[in-house]
């Protein structure tokens, strides 16, 4: 059973109003948008995106004239609220960026080192290609500057050689075989390394961080005021996206190189620049969440606000 991770909290974030429209831009197994549907009233309206047609499969079951269903990319918001007719008048939009367990637990997907299966990791199988068919057709330098760039490996040029040197005598088709050469080359007190390849491959393969830097760019031409936007992310190289445009759009004056010569009139009008975003304090999972779920871990909850 997939348990939604910082569900009640995201949801309070959302402030929801009976008879707003909302955006669950990760359905996922659907945890936020029931949650959602069951505090709006009939005149509310509920729309979810998805790019698995696993759980499109699920949300088709949700028969509520109030809810619609999306198959496709998060990151084209905007074409699909133009479609709707809604741009401007989204009352919160939410992300869970986490895994769902549906995903990590099907060992077909080959998401999860600790499940062996094949070594695909796309949210869709319709689309693209598996990691263990990208992996014949790269160089071992590339290789290690996705295990670098999106996982943040510290042993990225060791893990990336050998990677390549298997692949040279024989494809790597499933997770049990990637997994073990990490393992074997890797210092035993080192348990994340296979945490890590796993993340970057999966992230190069789904071009997950192009997709959420995408989506923020739409967002706040959706949104009506006091529009509310909650995201959840699991790790460091997410949440800085989320920072930096949440930071960047709630100060008065841009960050500027020092030491820039500025016309009087360039100054006025970096004064009379407004503030796009209100930014509430990030929120954490309690000690007591972590337990009923560890994927609450790493979990970052970042709450904006349409001014």
């Amino acid at each position: 059973m997939h348990i939604p991770v910082l569900l009640k909290k995201s949801i309070k974030a959302l402030k929801i109003q009976k008879n707003g429209i909302y955006i669950d831009g990760t359905f996922g197994a659907g945890g936020h948008s029931k949650f959602i549907l069951k505090k709006i009233n009939d005149y509310g309206k509920l729309y979810s995106i998805d790019r698995d047609p696993e759980s499109i499969k699920i949300a088709k079951k949700i028969k509520d004239k109030r809810f619609t269903i999306i198959h496709g990319l998060f990151s084209n918001i905007y074409k699909y609220c133009k479609k709707y007719k809604i741009i401007k008048k989204v009352n919160g939009i939410i992300l869970d960026l986490g895994m769902s367990s549906m995903q990590l637990n099907n060992n077909k997907r080959g998401f999860s080192f600790k499940k062996n299966g094949p070594l695909d990791m796309r949210m869709n199988q319709k689309n693209g290609i598996p990691v263990s068919e990208w992996l014949l057709h790269v160089k071992e330098k590339e290789i290690a500057k996705i295990l670098k760039k999106y996982g943040e490996e510290k042993y990225y040029k060791r893990i990336a050689f050998h990677i390549f040197r298997k692949i040279k005598r024989k494809p790597i088709l499933k997770t049990c075989e990637l997994s073990k050469i990490i393992s074997k080359i890797t210092p035993r007190k080192n348990k994340k390394s296979s945490v890590r390849t796993f993340q970057a491959l999966r992230i190069k393969t789904n071009n997950e961080l192009n997709e959420l830097k995408d989506f923020l760019k739409n967002v706040m031409k959706i949104l009506a005021p006091k529009g509310r936007l909650c995201i959840i992310s699991f790790h460091s190289l997410e949440d800085r996206i989320i920072k930096k445009f949440m930071f960047q759009n709630s100060r008065k004056i841009p960050n500027l190189p020092k030491n820039i010569p500025l016309t009087t009139k360039e100054l006025e009008k970096l004064h009379e620049r407004k503030c796009k975003l209100k930014v509430f304090k990030k929120i954490f999972s309690t000690k007591e969440e972590i337990l009923q779920n560890p994927r609450c871990r790493s979990a970052i909850l970042r709450i904006a606000e349409l001014k």
